[in-house]
């Protein structure tokens, strides 16, 4: 069970949760329908009216030929306080050179807070480097759920993009 709410409504909590837990399980779906899991860091900007998230990656063969097929992706956090938040997004590839320094400078700093690295550990090559790449991260629903709310028995609340389907 779930109960609709307005971005706004979820932003502080959210924040916190990936904050504290920096690490997602974002996962694509093969040609064949097949989920495919991996652990990642992907940064997010939150502070405007809807949020735009990025994932600084390789492009490999297998994520580039799951993508191709099927944009769709999730992101999942959770930690021992079952505090979890949910994140399904569009994903694309960004050639720009724009957005590549404006990624790069995200995973600098962290967005949010605490969210990132240092990219040249990875990249030693900077933004402009082939090997680095971007992913530009739409959500269209991002659902959070406390723990001490799941307790209680208090239903995960749920953003979804105005034009987005369930």
């Amino acid at each position: 069970m779930t109960k609709a709410v307005s971005f706004a409504e979820l932003r502080d909590d959210l924040t916190a949760i990936l904050s504290r837990i920096r690490y997602a399980t974002m996962t694509t779906v093969d040609p064949h329908g097949r989920p495919r899991s991996r652990v990642l860091i992907a940064v997010w900007e939150l502070a405007g009216p809807d949020p735009l998230g990025w994932l600084a990656t390789f492009r490999t063969p297998v994520k580039a030929r799951h993508l191709a097929g099927n944009p769709h992706t999730s992101f999942s956090y959770w930690d021992p306080r079952q505090d979890t938040a949910s994140i399904d997004a569009t994903a694309t590839w960004t050639d720009r050179a724009d957005e590549r320094h404006h990624v790069w400078q995200l995973y600098e700093d962290g967005s949010p807070r605490g969210v990132g690295y240092p990219p040249g550990a990875f990249w030693p090559g900077g933004p402009d480097s082939e090997q680095f790449q971007v992913l530009r991260l739409e959500p269209y629903r991002i659902q959070v759920l406390r723990g001490h709310e799941l307790s209680r028995g208090v239903p995960a609340r749920q953003w979804s993009r105005p034009s987005a389907t369930a």
